[in-house]
């Protein structure tokens, strides 16, 4: 969809005949809200967002929210004035400047000058069209019904089902005064589709009950995932789980040899390793990478990136909550660290260009340097060979949830599904498998690297200050040489 139309879905939802304002007015507003400001937008947002979730055969979850409103942002050196309101007119955007007023201006400096970056020209990563168009509220209502069905008809250990499917269609228009403009004029205007379908299940055996589960979503319409291929493959992905954890084991404890394995288990590299490479902590110097740029912090053949450019991935954005397009950055090259996660904030301060990694979860919130997609670069070593070299370790196929420290880079994850190695062999699952160390210490530990790499199905948030963004994650399947495993067996 070109400019100008994703411009007239802006202009229909944010300036019509209805609303007591009108384009020149708010522009003549925001540059005396943020007249003297470093720098500072007005962003604003529409949102539609359903919810459908199915438990045990019943309808137990249905819901839907449309909201709209908008967040005025002034920077003054490294402080932030910010103002919200979810009411769109000229009063509330008066009242909104009026918190801006009592900090002292201190004029652009020329050397502090923000950086901004024309979209023009680039190809959309991904449509503008709502996610619902073509298929009604009945339809997707039978289609949780249909999972229900299909899961419990493929195996008679199969005890419930449950299925939820989420749907969201967000436009953001984001306006700065003339002074801030640089090479952007205008309006910078992004509509984003986002879909997800989870799928769990659960199985009982002999008076033990296990689950399973499985999820798909991106940015794309919401037809793809309705595709009887699609959705039978999650169910039957979600039981082959809960199957595989009846059999499971009492999980080893100590350290030992992990592989991990490709796609969705990059959620270890997105926390242990992500976040402590995120601007602000940086900037601030509370994160265990801070000052580390030009040194070695990883492994030989470890690289990192933050790639916000994928099509129809999660965590993409033709434009970061800025404005800035986003892009695919390099983190770690060959085991050195290149550089941060940059806002326009950080960026500024700090005397480097913006990455495209500002974002925010909604116009009620000040944006701040997030991952988007974060992934590991594919090596040269098979999944045999990794088995092969290990005496007694584990295979942690995927992950459940999990937590960092950002200043000491220490993470617990729980792995969802795992497997004993014993003699270069994948043997037994295990059940009840946490994987404990720091992202410093794990990132110098990878020692083989597996050649493609793998995106997650599309089903991460990422959470930091209250805030939560849909973000991507992937790797290769890889080998840590050395990794502290919790488990429950004596």
């Amino acid at each position: 969809m070109s400019e100008s139309s994703l411009t007239k879905i802006s202009d229909s939802l944010f300036f019509h005949d209805a609303l007591p304002w009108t384009h020149d007015d708010v522009e003549r507003q925001l540059a005396r809200s943020l007249s003297g400001m470093d720098d500072g937008e007005l962003f604003l947002e529409y949102r539609e967002e359903e919810t459908l979730g199915l438990e045990n055969g019943l309808l137990r979850n249905a819901g839907f929210n449309r909201s709209s409103g908008f967040g005025l942002r002034g920077v003054l050196g490294s402080q932030t004035i910010f103002a919200h309101s979810d009411l769109l007119g000229m009063e509330a955007l008066l009242r909104a400047g009026e918190g801006l007023d009592s900090a002292e201006r201190t004029g652009l400096k020329p050397d502090q000058k923000p950086q901004s970056h024309s979209v023009e020209g680039r190809s959309a990563l991904y449509g503008a069209g709502h996610p619902v168009e073509g298929s009604d509220f009945s339809r997707r209502v039978a289609l949780l019904g249909e999972i229900d069905a299909y899961g419990r008809g493929l195996d008679r250990r199969v005890v419930q089902v449950n299925a939820t499917l989420n749907t969201q269609w967000q436009v953001v228009r984001i306006l700065r005064p003339f002074c801030f403009q640089g090479e952007q004029a205008g309006p910078l205007v992004d509509v984003r589709p986002l879909v997800r379908l989870d799928v769990s299940v659960v199985v009982e055996q002999d008076g033990r009950r296990e689950s399973g589960r499985a999820g798909q979503g991106g940015r794309y319409v919401l037809s793809r995932l309705m595709e009887a291929s699609c959705w039978q493959a999650m169910t039957q992905e979600a039981l082959r789980q809960a199957l595989v954890n009846l059999d499971a084991v009492a999980a080893p404890a100590g350290e030992m040899p992990v592989v991990l394995g490709a796609g969705w288990p990059g959620i270890l590299l997105h926390e242990a390793v992500g976040h402590g490479l995120e601007g602000d902590f940086n900037r601030k110097g509370t994160s265990v990478f801070s000052g580390c740029v030009g040194r070695r912090i990883a492994a030989p053949g470890v690289t990192v990136l933050d790639d916000g450019t994928l099509p129809e991935r999660r965590g993409s954005l033709n434009m970061d909550d800025e404005g800035t397009p986003t892009s695919r950055t390099v983190l770690i090259e060959d085991g050195i660290l290149q550089g941060y996660m940059q806002d326009r904030l950080n960026a500024r301060l700090t005397g480097v260009a913006p990455t495209g990694n500002g974002r925010r979860q909604s116009y009620a919130h000040a944006p701040m340097p997030r991952m988007t997609n974060t992934v590991m670069a594919g090596g040269n070593a098979s999944e045999e060979e990794m088995v092969r070299s290990i005496k007694k370790g584990l295979y942690a196929r995927n992950f459940g949830g999990g937590q960092v420290d950002i200043t000491s880079g220490k993470f617990v994850f729980a792995a969802s599904e795992a497997y004993l190695i014993e003699d270069g062999r994948v043997t037994a699952p295990v059940r009840g498998a946490t994987l404990i160390g720091s992202g410093s210490d794990v990132m110098e530990q990878i020692s083989m690297i597996g050649p493609t790499m793998e995106l997650d199905p599309g089903i991460g948030t990422c959470g930091k200050a209250g805030q939560g963004v849909p973000v991507g994650v992937g790797q290769p399947m890889l080998k840590v040489s050395g990794l502290t495993v919790g488990g429950t067996a004596s």
